[in-house]
C-alpha cells in the first residue's frame, strides 16, 4: 500500500510532535500515530484542521498520485 499522507514528514519540518497534533485535535494518540505511519487516513475535516495547525496549504499533506 502507498502512503497516502506526508503527515510524519511534515511534522518532523515544523519540529512538532505526534502527541501535540493529537492534543490540538482532542485526539488519542494512538489514532495520530497510525495516521503517521499511513496505517488509516484522517478524514477530509480533520485534514483541513491539521493544514491550519501546521499553517500549511492542505497539499503539502498528501502525497502525488502521479
Amino acid at each position: 500500500m502507498a502512503d497516502i499522507n506526508r503527515l510524519k514528514v511534515v511534522l518532523a519540518e515544523k519540529k512538532r510532535t505526534n502527541k501535540w497534533l493529537a492534543e490540538q485535535l482532542s485526539k488519542d494518540p494512538a489514532t495520530v500515530s497510525k495516521w503517521c505511519t499511513n496505517t488509516s487516513q484522517p478524514d477530509l475535516n480533520t485534514l483541513i484542521k491539521i493544514a491550519k495547525l501546521l499553517e500549511i496549504d492542505i497539499r503539502e499533506l498528501l502525497n502525488s498520485s502521479n
